[in-house]
């Protein structure tokens, strides 16, 4: 009770002040009876909101129906259409049964933000003529046509209104940020005011005297099945993706139970079964309003039943002040409200992404054809785009030197690339050496046989081809006819993770490593890393981690903790040693420092690892004390001469280590003051596995254990 008072009422009450100009305004832009809004927001709220699975969903009638429905309304008119609307609720139930709920989800994301900004842009382009003091065209093309000469005409006062409605809209959220007074509400409040104190003749809102006596019933449409079938699984299908999309939004928005998708299908159905049985709009699920309900608290589901509990209660009580609402007002509303469907982030992520033909597509197609066709044209090009992508190649040819060739072919190689791989390996000089290096994650037989025909003809003539596979082997599996095994080669280890001596062609051993690992990096790796070492030249290191190891050149830490750049700062020596505070040695001092006061990382960890050289010194005593490899090894500050085990060795000499690193001030007021921790690890190198070092014993690194690293 006290969660009901304290979150969701409130919440209700907030989410209710914008469902009533909204609703009113929905009505108007689909052709309907403005009471057929308002019943629809009720049982939205109700049935919709008690039945929910997504408990801080609010439903109602929705701008992304608004086209659907005045077209739907156009052909069958009213009482007929709300048969169409339970219908649709019957199929949504089935849907839910089926546990069909997140299959909705798999339509492109592009193709319903498309769908969206094109339903917003045809909202908009017939309001827009109403706040003029006109009439809505009867589609898109007309409305756009027409526009031009409604601005030029003469409107009287309901431009005013409308102007006034809008500039509201705009300028309220920048200048008021109290959420119990939504700028839709205040707008069309204002516009109401001006309009009854002015005495100007405009039109306004039209409610029934008796609404509960005059509510719409049903009536079966009398047109053929095949048109009934397709308006009743237009309706919805829209009205199952919006929801679902929008429940999906929701649940980022908090972090309470998650949605059950099936179960949300079924309580959209089953509102809209009720709604369209009392003449009410289809509805959904609508972000708007949800997203209202949880910035003002909502807790539990009975904020979205209040909200139409509240709606309820205006309507029988308080229908004399909504209709002192003039129309302009509420088309200004529905104006802002499907401009605000196109969204810019979204479209500059599809930009980013190379999706958006398929949003402008799917937009364009639901302008200026129907929602229907709309959304074909945007899945197909979805699906096109796909296809484009999956058979994409790319074929980089150079020449490393005199008589040799590198041919690298990144990507999906399949019948459909096999002319221009053809082409490209066609051009290469006859008699030579090449190497074909491939880095696919797919290749289908047309493809390889190109390739292998290619590679016979060649050396029949004299030259020598080296086929060298990176990540998978899908040719070595086709020659072996193994081609539709998606497993990798056993035994293969992927170039990124190899040394130099396993992936350089044993055909070039007097190429220069490091060089060929340079170019390697700077052709595969670097194109896909290159964003993130910009931002991070950009914004500069902020390290989570100081790791300090040994310099072992079989130890590689990026390896062995998964790490990228930026997040582990490095310090490797012989021995993993850090010398106690003040030592004559200051370098791992000066990093210790810079790592903890500067860059602020919240761990320092000492790894040391099996088969240590410089801890197997240290046992045998094998550096000259005089030398500077023995000068090191004395900073230890641990004596291990004489002893026998060496990995009992080396994890003392981890253990002394992190006492060494205690000896600095820096790490003690840190730590003091939790700010940080200090691990010690030991990697086994032969298990490729690591160990947490506690008290001068390894174990094995639970979960627990690498949270806190």
């Amino acid at each position: 009770m006290r969660t009901l008072l304290r979150h969701d009422v409130p919440a209700s009450v907030v989410v209710f002040l914008i469902a009533i100009p909204l609703s009113l305004g929905i009505a108007a832009a689909s052709g309907a009876p403005l009471l057929a809004g308002l019943i629809a927001a009720v049982v939205g709220g109700i049935v919709a909101g008690a039945l929910s699975g997504a408990p801080l969903q609010v439903s109602g009638p929705a701008a992304g129906l608004t086209v659907v429905v005045a077209g739907v309304v156009a052909d069958f008119g009213w009482a007929e259409t709300t048969a169409l609307f339970a219908m649709a609720g019957l199929v949504q139930i089935v849907l839910g049964v089926s546990r069909l709920g997140r299959a909705a989800l798999s339509l492109s994301p592009a193709v319903v933000h498309g769908m969206l900004a094109g339903i917003g842009i045809v909202i908009a382009l017939s309001q827009v003529h109403v706040v003029f003091g006109g009439a809505p065209q009867s589609g898109a093309w007309q409305n756009l046509r027409e526009l031009p000469a409604q601005i030029a005409g003469n409107h009287g006062v309901s431009i005013l209104i409308g102007l006034l409605t809008t500039g509201i809209l705009l300028i309220w959220p920048r200048l008021v940020k109290v959420s119990l007074l939504p700028g839709a509400l205040v707008a069309v409040a204002v516009a109401t005011a001006v309009a009854a104190l002015a005495g100007l003749e405009v039109a306004r809102v039209d409610l029934p005297e008796n609404p509960l006596g005059e509510l719409t019933f049903p009536r079966w449409p009398d047109a053929g099945a095949g048109e009934i079938l397709v308006a009743v699984l237009t309706i919805a299908l829209v009205g199952s993706v919006e929801s679902l999309l929008s429940a999906v939004a929701v649940d980022r928005l908090h972090s309470g139970p998650r949605a059950n998708l099936n179960r949300e299908l079924l309580a959209q159905g089953a509102a809209n079964t009720v709604s369209g049985a009392l003449g009410g709009l289809p509805v959904t699920g609508v972000i708007v309003r949800s997203s209202t309900n949880v910035a003002a608290g909502a807790r539990t589901r009975a904020s979205a039943v209040l909200h139409g509990v509240w709606i309820a209660v205006c309507v029988l009580a308080f229908g004399g002040l909504l209709e002192q609402i003039p129309l302009a007002a509420l088309a200004a509303v529905l104006v802002v409200v499907g401009l605000r469907l196109v969204s810019l982030a979204q479209i500059k992520e599809y930009v980013r992404h190379r999706e958006l033909p398929t949003y402008l597509v799917t937009a364009l197609g639901v302008i200026f054809t129907d929602l229907l066709t709309g959304v074909a044209l945007g899945m197909a090009t979805a699906v096109l785009f796909m296809l484009c992508r999956l058979a994409r190649c790319e074929i980089h040819r150079s020449s490393p030197g005199p008589g040799r060739w590198l041919v690298v072919i990144t990507g999906t190689l399949a019948f459909v690339g096999s002319s221009r791989v053809a082409r490209e390996l066609a051009s290469i000089p006859a008699g030579e050496v090449v190497e074909l290096e491939l880095h696919l994650d797919y290749l289908d037989h047309g493809a390889f046989e190109t390739i292998q025909e290619w590679r016979d003809a060649y050396q029949r003539a004299g030259g020598r081809v080296d086929i060298q596979e990176v990540q998978d082997s899908w040719f070595h599996r086709a020659t072996s006819g193994r081609l539709g095994s998606a497993r990798s080669h056993p035994g293969r280890v992927p170039r990124f993770l190899g040394s130099w001596s396993q992936w350089i062609s044993l055909n070039d051993q007097r190429r220069d490593a490091m060089a060929a690992g340079i170019d390697e990096f700077e052709r595969s790796i670097a194109p896909l890393v290159r964003p993130h070492l910009a931002g991070l030249a950009r914004d500069g290191q902020r390290p989570e981690q100081l790791f300090i190891t040994c310099a072992d050149s079989r130890l590689v830490p990026s390896l062995i903790t998964t790490s990228g750049p930026g997040d582990l700062f490095c310090m490797r020596n012989v021995g993993n040693i850090v010398p106690a505070y003040g030592a004559a040695d200051t370098s791992i001092g000066a990093g210790i420092e810079y790592a903890v006061d500067v860059l602020g990382v919240a761990t320092i960890t000492i790894c040391g690892h099996s088969g240590c050289g410089a801890v197997g010194a240290m046992m045998a005593g094998a550096a000259d004390a005089q030398s500077a490899l023995g000068g090191w090894l004395g900073s230890a500050g641990i004596d291990l001469a004489g002893r026998e085990h060496q990995e009992e060795c080396i994890i003392a000499n981890v253990e002394q280590q992190l006492a060494n690193l205690h000896t600095y001030p820096s790490v003690r007021r840190a730590a003091d003051a939790g700010r940080l921790t200090v691990v010690g690890l030991y990697f086994d190198l032969a298990e490729a596995r690591m160990y947490a070092v506690t008290d001068g014993v390894r174990s094995r690194l639970t979960s627990g254990a690498a949270s806190s690293l």
